[in-house]
């Protein structure tokens, strides 16, 4: 019996393996105790033994390439063994000794041999943003035996960047949820399944598999069977208690930003629910009618984010649920903070000349510019002219861009998004102003769409607003650089020989000192300081 051998982890923080050397070849005879191969992990480059002896029939990683823990690393067997089948099914066991193996390989193959019925539809965790690798059901909006139409939303699902609807691209019964609300899953879990009504799907969820990776585990599944009936009754009792106002998420939330009673709103949706549309049309004509309730409402629905009273010499601590966008933040700004090596750049820029235009320009009617707005401009300008700080590093090469597209970052509840102006250098001031508003705002209420998230070439950060007068930023990757832009203050200042009062604001560059040089990153900043302090250059 042939036996798989995988990339073994050789120490406590290997995720992968490099296969530096291998010390045997397809064909030869291997003994137990032989050398395999040479192992590069993230701390050493390591010999790596055989414990079974046969001949080497297959290498699946090459020299040179890298691979996960756990991955197909060799096939060792009898000579002229057929392999094939574990080729197509075995690609990725678990470490184990032969004995253990065996077995495993023999129940596997009836699970994914299970059938699934004519017309039933696996709907899987959809990858939703380019940088989700897995997401949390935020609400259902179907249950196990309504009908589901194409186009019906399914769900809304919380992402690393926003909470998104999601709905169905195909139609019949909704016959099983297989992640609940307020849980998390990889993309391509199983989500749901939808067929005709009335068909059995025990057992399709837990054999399920795409693209080779393993389903959802078993106990998920009957954890679901178990709950489904009181999920439901719940679900009924949720819409009949008075005064509970039932709402989805994404209408929470965007009544919570524009200040609006949901009890006053009437929901279009299943049940009287209140969806997104009902609180983005509603209008406030009957506000005044019941003061009292509404303060009653505000009350209530305030109290629990109240600090709890604690008797002075007692500790208190509390624990709050990381959202998928708070765990994505934190691994990106790590993998950033740790992986690039960050250098700092402090200029301190005269805004008198800019303020005064700034003025100027907004007393056009139906023209709102703002300094952030005037810093974003000069950025996409001054990039041009040093297209080295436009980059990325990859391994094999730095990716210089000669397109501009500027991310601002913006502070929601959960954390920082950065939408994206592409053609940044192409556009004026107005058209940043009013895209910079329209894009801020919809990150707030968490409704940009992933596209508007991705394809920065830079990054701007602006803190001046809370009174900050200097910072510093990590830089958002795969950008080479991040502008940190602090609040202008009034002091005096020594122009020709006399100290006179003047306003200033520093700006702090962060750069990827592996694409971007210290004389490299100075000389983007001049030529900032000579479109800021001169806003009439921006127009040459």
């Amino acid at each position: 019996m042939a036996e798989i051998i995988t990339m073994p982890r050789l120490s406590d923080t290997m995720t992968e393996g490099v296969v530096a050397t291998w010390l045997k070849k397809v064909g030869d005879t291997i003994k137990e105790g032989d050398i395999l191969a040479e192992i590069e992990t993230d701390k050493a480059t390591m010999e790596f033994e055989s414990f079974h002896s046969g001949t080497l029939l297959h290498v699946g990683i090459q020299e040179g390439q890298s691979a996960p823990v756990d991955s197909l690393l060799a096939i060792i067997g009898k000579e002229g063994e057929d392999i094939s089948g574990l080729l197509a099914g075995g690609s990725s066991p678990k470490i184990e000794e032969s004995k253990a193996d065996t077995p495993k390989t023999e129940e596997i193959k009836p699970q994914v041999a299970t059938a699934i019925p004519a017309g039933v539809i696996v709907v899987t965790m959809p990858r939703l943003s380019d940088t989700m690798t897995e997401g949390t059901v935020a609400t259902w909006l179907k249950k196990i035996g309504d009908t589901v139409k194409e186009g019906d939303i399914l769900a809304e699902i919380e992402t690393d960047k926003a909470t998104m609807e999601f709905e169905s691209f195909n139609a019949g019964t909704l016959l099983y949820i297989g992640i609940q609300e307020g849980q998390s899953a990889p993309v391509d879990s199983v989500l749901a399944i939808i067929g005709p009504a009335g068909t059995d799907v025990t057992g399709i969820a837990e054999n399920y598999t795409k693209d080779g990776s393993d389903a959802p585990k078993t106990e998920k599944a009957e954890a679901t069977k178990e709950t489904t009936q009181p999920e439901s009754k719940q679900e009924t009792e949720t819409t009949t208690n008075v005064g509970r106002i039932f709402a989805s998420p994404l209408a929470r939330q965007i009544a919570k930003d524009k200040g609006i009673n949901l009890s006053q709103v009437k929901g279009s949706g299943e049940n009287g629910r209140i969806v997104k549309n009902d609180v983005e049309n509603f209008t406030v004509s009957t506000k005044p009618v019941t003061p009292a309730s509404t303060t009653e409402t505000v009350t209530s629905t305030t109290q629990p984010a109240v600090q709890p009273f604690v008797p002075a010499g007692e500790s208190f601590s509390e624990e709050v649920k990381n959202s998928q966008m708070r765990k994505t933040i934190a691994r990106r700004l790590s993998e950033s903070k740790f992986t690039a090596p960050h250098y700092y750049l402090t200029i301190e820029v005269a805004m008198d000349d800019a303020m005064k235009s700034r003025a100027t320009i907004n007393s056009i009617p139906d023209t709102k510019v703002s300094f952030n707005d005037m810093v974003v401009k000069a950025c996409a300008m001054a990039l041009k002219k040093h297209p080295r700080v436009n980059s990325q590093w990859k391994e094999e090469a730095t990716v210089i861009n000669y397109h501009v597209n500027i991310g601002v970052a913006v502070a929601v509840e959960d954390g920082l998004v950065v939408p994206v102006l592409k053609f940044t250098d192409q556009m004026s001031l107005t058209q940043i102003g009013s895209a910079v508003k329209d894009l801020a705002g919809r990150a707030k209420n968490k409704k940009l769409q992933p596209a508007e998230m991705e394809g920065s070439t830079f990054t701007v950060s602006n803190l001046g607003m809370f009174g900050i007068t200097e910072f510093t930023s990590i830089i958002n990757q795969p950008n080479s650089a991040i502008l940190s832009v602090g609040a202008i203050i009034e002091k005096p200042v020594v122009r020709n020989g006399q100290i006179v009062v003047g306003n200033t604001m520093k700006v702090t560059l962060a750069c990827d000192h592996r694409t971007v040089d210290g004389a490299t990153g100075s000389e983007f900043l001049q030529t900032l300081r000579t479109y800021l302090e001169n806003p009439v250059t921006m127009l040459a």
